[in-house]
């Protein structure tokens, strides 16, 4: 298809948090890539568009992943026998470690792209590992995939083992140059992304080097933060001077601010924490089945929305199972319903429309105007078919989106755009 037409079908998305917006056998028009309107028939103006029809079928905004692990998907929904550190060393460093053969990496990453290509994720921002050959495998794949992506090459230079630690800051800081450099000749939608793992991986010395990349090359960055109790306690004995986990990225200028970032998880931000990510606009990636395969506990979603901070979904595989984000909002729900229930009956348990919202438009934020059909947003669209839920009366569009939160499987996705260029019509 050329860069305008139209996809006719029952339109649903999120342009506040409190509700859906939905437009029943709608139409969506698609101008140079950019979302012109959503309408009830085709206006004039539009009638030599090409016409795309979906029926019955359901049009959504494509969903956004701010937080996975793309090396992890080898062992995705096996070892969740331990808490984060443990599991880390257990589990995931020796996973990745295996990235270092680049013909593993390019069969590993395949199934991997493949698999989230034939998702509803349009937009992800993904950890490869520290290697840089493998790094630029996954993200070749990636560019040939359609999706919008900004992927990290780790770095990490202490408090991990000897097979998967750089050597140092300076050789991390140079290796990461030369990956950014190349990263800007060869892709146009797959954008680099700084990664330093976390806080106890990374030395003072290391961070500083990142920060004058980081200002050098404007890219933006993502770690973790008080995802795990033990691993907060850790964070302040390494940094003592610290007032609390954000601080120790802050106080290399690597906490929002002139640096665009997502911290993934943040499960115990305490209110300090909370106001420095206000303040510097960070962005909170929330991980529920992670958090729950790996015992870290239940993010206050709620009260983030409350506070005003940018909020958004992840998978985090291969804490979280799959690279399914309904299933990253089904379970964000029912985690905010055991928090109420069991921690704080203060904060209301997350609506439908409020996980859509994040989903969407609330994660696509930090790739610009994403996540929407606002006009002017861009055209990430994705054509759902519920057909095999059979019904015995006629069901409404917002109870189709819930559902679909709960039951959706690959098979139902049948089309998906991503800035305006289809990935596939099946």
């Amino acid at each position: 298809m050329g860069p305008n037409f139209i996809l006719k079908g029952n339109i649903c998305y999120c342009e506040t948090p409190e509700r859906f917006t939905i437009v029943e056998h709608g139409v969506l028009v698609c101008k140079e890539g950019l979302v012109e309107g959503v309408y009830q028939e085709i206006p004039e103006a539009f009638a030599d568009f090409e016409v795309r029809d979906a029926g019955e079928k359901l049009i959504i905004p494509g969903l956004v992943d701010l937080h996975l692990h793309a090396p992890q998907y080898t062992f995705r929904a096996t070892h969740m026998d331990l808490e984060l550190l443990e599991w880390l060393e257990n589990y995931a460093f020796p996973a990745e470690a295996k990235y270092k053969d680049a013909e593993y990496a390019r069969k590993a990453y395949g199934i991997f792209v493949d698999r989230l290509r034939d998702s509803a994720t349009t937009r992800a921002c993904m950890f490869g590992t520290l290697h840089v050959e493998a790094t630029e495998i996954l993200m070749e794949l990636l560019e040939k995939s359609g999706l919008h992506t900004m992927v990290g090459k780790v770095n990490m230079d202490r408090n991990s083992p000897d097979y998967l630690r750089e050597e140092s800051a300076d050789v991390s800081g140079e290796a990461t140059v030369e990956w950014i450099k190349d990263c800007k000749k060869k892709f146009r939608n797959t954008k680099p992304i700084l990664t330093p793992r976390f806080i106890p991986s990374c030395t003072d010395e290391l961070m500083e080097n990142l920060k004058k990349i980081q200002l050098h090359f404007q890219l933006p960055l993502q770690s973790h933060l008080s995802e795990n109790l033990s691993e907060i306690d850790w964070v302040q004995e390494l940094c003592p001077t610290s007032a609390f986990y954000g601080d120790a990225y802050d106080q290399f200028g690597l906490f929002g601010a002139d640096c665009p970032t997502i911290m993934a998880h943040c499960v115990y931000s305490s209110d300090e924490e909370i106001r420095r990510m206000k303040e510097n606009g960070v962005f909170v990636a929330h991980c529920p089945e992670s958090n729950m395969n790996l015992a870290s506990g239940i993010a206050p979603i709620r009260k983030y929305m409350q506070e005003g901070l940018k909020v958004g979904l992840g998978s985090d595989v291969a804490g979280g199972t799959k690279e399914d984000m309904f299933a990253a909002m089904m379970h964000a729900i029912q985690c905010s319903k055991l928090r109420w229930r069991v921690i704080d009956d203060t904060l209301a348990p997350l609506t439908a429309s409020e996980v859509f919202y994040l989903a969407t438009k609330g994660g696509g934020e930090f790739f610009g105007k994403v996540g929407s059909f606002e006009p002017g947003y861009e055209f990430d669209a994705v054509v759902l078919d519920d057909s095999r839920l059979k019904d015995v009366e006629p069901v409404s569009v917002a109870d189709r989106i819930e559902r679909f939160i709960y039951l959706e499987q690959e098979e139902d996705i049948r089309a998906k755009y991503v800035a305006g260029k289809e990935v596939f019509w099946r």
